[in-house]
């Protein structure tokens, strides 16, 4: 029989990494709100519950309304004399630290809503603040019946056809660090400036892809430059114009964002434990151009 770990604390805390996975389409986005029903809101619930003390959790990404995950990021910090409280009385041989707690999530929290794992954070490990990178894919079909019924919860219908070579012309002039005003709802302090590493597209039959990764993503990034890049795929705008938008300096109303379903957040890339520390801050570092 395993002896219960030994609780090594920071100042009385134990922080731990979750991973994350959701269904969107019912939740009012990830961060808490007063009589909304959030991702962050139901996982906190959750936790306090079977720690019995009070937690709070912070992502690598803060997803809108209906947006979904598949490889969200967060960490939280538990009370070290709240810790044992997840313990088994009778742990199994072999068996990682926090496996119970992952199963006994899995029984506590609603359907479209799970915990994956559940580790100790490595020293420096900020959710947010350490991570390198965030992928994210958005799926349309422009299939005339719409989407299969199955996947519609996570796939954007199309009812027009779309040139995705001229998608891929505008997507690629967008790449590198670049102010992204005119692709952001205004956030009050927060910088727009930002470093985006891949916009593409791929084509299977009737379901476009789009593959999008930036070292960090201000708000309505991603469904924005999706929807400007949908008015180039339909002949309506050019790649030039799309490139243009780089020199706006406010949310521009041009085009409108591509709908929530579509959007799923995949993965979170983050350093070697001996670089956490020095990446937050970096990255806490207000970034201008």
């Amino acid at each position: 029989m395993n002896d219960v770990p030994a609780i090594e604390a920071d100042g009385g805390y134990v922080r731990l990494r979750l991973d994350i996975a959701y269904d969107g389409t019912e939740f009012a986005g990830w961060a808490t709100q007063a009589g909304q029903r959030t991702v962050a809101g139901v996982l906190e619930e959750s936790l306090s519950t079977v720690f019995r003390s009070p937690v709070r959790l912070r992502a690598a990404g803060r997803t809108d309304t209906g947006v979904h995950a598949t490889g969200q990021v967060a960490h939280v910090d538990v009370p070290a004399d709240a810790l044992p409280n997840v313990y088994p009385r009778t742990p199994r041989p072999n068996q990682a630290e926090f496996q119970p707690l992952v199963r006994r999530l899995g029984r506590l929290l609603p359907a479209d809503v799970r915990v994956r794992d559940i580790v100790r954070a490595a020293a420096g490990f900020d959710a947010r603040f350490s991570a390198l990178r965030r992928h994210y894919v958005y799926r349309i079909s422009t299939a005339v019946y719409g989407v299969e019924p199955h996947q519609a919860r996570y796939i954007t219908s199309w009812p027009r056809s779309l040139d995705v070579d001229a998608m891929s012309s505008a997507s690629q002039k967008l790449l590198g660090l670049n102010d992204f005003a005119a692709f952001c709802r205004h956030r009050e302090g927060a910088t727009t400036i930002r470093d985006l590493q891949r916009f593409d597209w791929e084509l299977d039959g009737d379901l476009i892809t789009a593959h999008v990764t930036a070292d960090a993503f201000c708000w309505s990034m991603v469904r924005s430059l999706v929807g400007a890049v949908l008015s180039v795929g339909e002949h309506r705008r050019t790649a030039d114009w799309c490139a243009a938008l780089l020199g706006d300096t406010k949310r521009s109303s041009d085009f409108a964002a591509a709908p929530a379903r579509g959007l799923t957040l995949v993965g979170v890339d983050y350093p070697p434990d001996s670089e956490l520390q020095a990446r937050t801050l970096i990255t806490r570092d207000l970034r201008t151009r």
